[in-house]
């Protein structure tokens, strides 16, 4: 029999990935998602709720009507500027709402949560490559809603027996391999998806922030960890947490950094198109450079990105936008 597993958010662009996955682990995904930057038909069949986490008598449902074996945890709001301006929106829909999916969870006696959190607890970093014992210390209140999610999973641990997995995420990027989801429904304030859309027209010039970086070309250097490798690790985090029953937390990123214009010229060259973009002012808190040491993930989890090459994650980003429909998410 195939074990249940819901995964809250997983129409979005990481969730769906994983629920791919899942299917071809021979796992039973259970979807529960508000559709607000979702799309139901990435989901290929998999049972499907549409609500919010806040829906009580909902969450009593899904966890009535199926055996419930972990929880998948992607639903958030993303956007760092807006969390500045929308604090009590950031703090209500990532950490509120994540408590009522925990209180039923133990109402329900589910004891295995998988979360997606971000390098964003770190803030501007001491130092780089930036390890998990690195000082967390998030500049932004999208940062501060994960890493205060983080804290209350140590805490459920230590009171309820509640085991989790904190999955702290560099820069996801690319799309589905095989091409099966199409819509690319990467959050569209990030890099990839800007330049991608700029080269098909779908929106203006992109903006570079910034090319006075103490770094080679003057730009950022982010690290970019593919979609699918992200799918596979949940999944290796997960059938840890059953086979360990030991709560965890771990960076997920590739270990190597590519800068503004590295990506935007990889974009060219893939697409066989010229991108127009301009300069401007770097933006407030934006580090020089982020590099995940995921070293502790590789190792524990056996985890080993297998798409680590930025031409594959532009390549598969591409094609899942490629002459299909785009919703206009954000």
């Amino acid at each position: 029999m195939k074990i249940d597993v819901l995964v809250v958010g997983g129409a979005g662009y990481i969730g769906s990935n994983i629920v791919k996955l899942l299917k071809k682990r021979n796992y039973n995904p259970i979807v529960l998602d508000n559709l607000s930057t979702g799309d139901e038909r990435t989901l290929l069949n998999a049972t499907f709720y549409k609500g919010e986490l806040a829906d009580k008598v909902l969450l009593k449902q899904i966890f009535k009507t199926h055996n419930i074996k972990t929880v998948f945890h992607f639903a958030a709001l993303i956007n760092v500027g807006e969390s500045v301006k929308e604090p009590s929106q950031y703090y209500k829909n990532n950490v509120c709402d994540t408590l009522f999916l925990l209180d039923a969870m133990r109402e329900y006696n589910i004891k295995y949560f998988i979360f997606s959190s971000s390098a964003a607890v770190y803030g501007t970093p001491s130092q780089v490559p930036i390890k998990e014992s690195s000082i967390c210390n998030p500049i932004n209140p999208y940062g501060q809603s994960k890493l205060m999610i983080e804290k209350i999973l140590a805490d459920f641990d230590v009171a309820y027996g509640l085991k989790s997995s904190c999955l702290r995420y560099f820069n996801a990027a690319g799309g589905d391999p095989e091409g099966a989801i199409k819509n690319y429904q990467a959050y569209q304030g990030n890099l990839i998806p800007r330049v991608l859309r700029s080269l098909k027209k779908l929106q203006g010039s992109v903006i570079v922030y910034g090319n006075d970086y103490p770094t080679p070309d003057g730009t950022c250097i982010r690290d970019y960890i593919h979609v699918w490798d992200l799918a596979e690790a949940h999944i290796k985090a997960m059938e840890q947490l059953w086979n360990q029953n030991k709560s965890t937390i771990y960076n997920l990123g590739n270990g190597q950094g590519y800068s503004v214009l590295e990506v935007i010229k990889k974009a060219e060259e893939i697409t066989g198109k010229k991108l127009t973009f301009t300069f401007g002012n770097r933006r407030e808190g934006d580090p020089v450079t982020l590099i995940a040491d995921a070293s502790l993930a590789y190792k524990e989890l056996e985890w080993t990105p297998k798409y680590s090459d930025l031409d594959s994650m532009i390549a598969h980003a591409w094609t899942a936008l490629e002459g299909h429909d785009i919703l206009q998410y954000i």
